[in-house]
């Protein structure tokens, strides 16, 4: 997949499915079995009629082997009710269903959906034998297709990170990618252990040899597990971490222990750089949603994205220099917050209530942005967990290391259980904090809403029964 695939959503196409009366059901069968068409939902006195295949399917209650499918032999409920093929009368069933829903003029009968872009010519191939029709049609004004992010590829694997958040708008850039490596930073940075991390590493290599059974439901993530572990070792090289404060790697940039101030203060930049991008990632997703109108008055577009940056810079200049930041950021800082309140007064509807609601939450939208900024600071508080816990490992193995065959067997066995839990105990920690920045601090500024997802049709086809 080209990199710029997996930056939006696969494409859709809305789509009238044609198919004469008297092969609705050959065109249905084949549809099923395609599975890539989301049909419209259909109205509602359309889905309360029983069916021929519902009744029998009834009778059969509690039989296993319900799982629907269809075939493109004939029909014969009888036969299947008789042989016990809840399965086949659960396909049917579905078919009478859908068949009914449908629009019929004359002697056509039609269904209106959506289908991604690259499947309209197979889909079309699939039914035109059958004497069905795809009809390619505008999309009509006001709706939005539903969402399906990439299915392949390394967008694929980090995709469950934001769904689980929220179905992406389909007008929005896809973040998977992005916010995967936000991620695996942040994970990196409190996880801050070279040889945890190389135990991460081999744990991602292990799941994609496939040789442990009860890990292959892992196996599609496990460059996303490689990634965490080697951001991991590079963290723990830079403290100074291996298994603990064992002097295997020496100190590359500081010791968490030794100067937690600077870890945090650090910890504290990478939440700005990160708030930055997600920041620049919401003014796109706003342009893409509204138009300039929207990008420029949003708290999450670019009118959040100056008061963010102008805070930053009037900080930044009066902590450090130069001292002409100060101004400069004062007066971004203001621009933003003026057109935010602008964009709140505006969805407010006005008046004197508009302008105290609005009033109200570009307060709390300042305040918010504080204490997100402040909240990254956990990346470097559990970083100094983990290296505390590493350093009281470290200390009572080194206690007991030397003191007879006891205290020898002593030490590798405090060294060992200490560092599985450890490497259990802040792996889980890491996990979860790592995810909370993701979605309350990153997340609330990249999306502004929730799409809706593309749940095609699908029933298997059985080809013989």
């Amino acid at each position: 997949m080209r990199w710029r695939e997996a930056l939006h959503p696969v494409g859709m196409q809305r789509v009238a499915l044609l198919a004469p009366r008297d092969a609705l059901r050959d065109v249905l069968v084949e549809v099923a079995d395609e599975g890539t068409v989301a049909f419209d939902p259909s109205p509602a006195e359309a889905a309360v009629v029983p069916t021929g295949a519902t009744e029998r399917l009834q009778r059969l209650a509690g039989r296993p082997g319900a799982e629907p499918a269809v075939t493109r032999d004939l029909p014969d409920l009888d036969a299947w009710e008789r042989a016990g093929r809840a399965d086949l009368l659960a396909g049917e069933a579905e078919l009478e269903d859908r068949g009914r829903q449908a629009v019929t003029r004359g002697t056509v009968a039609a269904w209106l959906g959506w289908v991604p872009d690259v499947e309209v010519t197979r889909l079309a191939q699939r039914v035109g034998p059958e004497g069905g029709a795809v009809v390619p049609l505008p999309r009509p004004p006001g709706v939005d297709p539903p969402t399906l992010l990439p299915t392949t590829g390394v967008a694929r694997e980090l995709a469950p990170l934001v769904e689980t958040y929220a179905t992406v708008p389909y007008a929005d850039l896809n973040p998977s990618v992005v916010a995967g490596l936000a991620y695996i930073v942040m994970f990196g940075l409190m996880f801050a252990d070279a040889g945890h991390g190389a135990l991460l590493v081999l744990a991602a290599l292990l799941v994609r040899s496939r040789r442990v059974h009860r890990l292959e439901r892992l196996a599609p993530y496990w460059r996303f597990l490689a990634g965490a572990g080697l951001a991991s070792t590079v963290s723990g090289v830079l403290y100074g971490e291996f298994f603990g404060p064992t002097g295997v790697v020496p100190v590359v940039w500081l010791s968490p222990l030794d100067e937690p101030v600077a870890a945090m203060l650090a910890a504290v930049g990478v939440g700005a750089v990160l708030l930055a991008g997600a920041y620049g990632l919401g003014a796109v997703n706003r342009y893409r949603e509204g138009g300039w109108r929207l990008t420029l008055y949003a708290p999450s577009g670019l009118a959040g994205a100056a008061l963010f940056l102008g805070l930053g810079a009037a900080g930044s200049g009066a902590s450090f220099a130069p001292g002409w930041l100060v101004p400069v950021g004062a007066a971004l800082a203001v621009a933003g917050l003026t057109a935010t309140f602008l964009g709140l007064l505006a969805a407010a509807g006005g008046g004197l209530g508009g302008a105290a609601q609005a009033a109200i939450e570009s307060v709390n939208l300042v305040v918010r942005l504080g204490s997100n900024l402040v909240s990254f600071a956990r990346l470097a508080a559990f970083g100094l967990t983990h290296a505390a816990l590493g350093a009281v490992v470290w200390q009572a193995s080194a206690a007991l290391w030397g003191q007879g065959p006891a205290g020898t067997a002593g030490a590798v066995a405090v060294f060992v259980v200490g560092n599985a839990l450890t490497f259990a105990l802040e792996g889980v920690v890491a996990a979860i904090q790592a995810l909370r920045l993701e979605y309350f601090e990153l997340f609330s500024r990249v999306f502004d809403g929730e799409g809706r997802p593309f749940r095609p049709w699908h029933v298997a086809l059985i080809r013989s029964t």
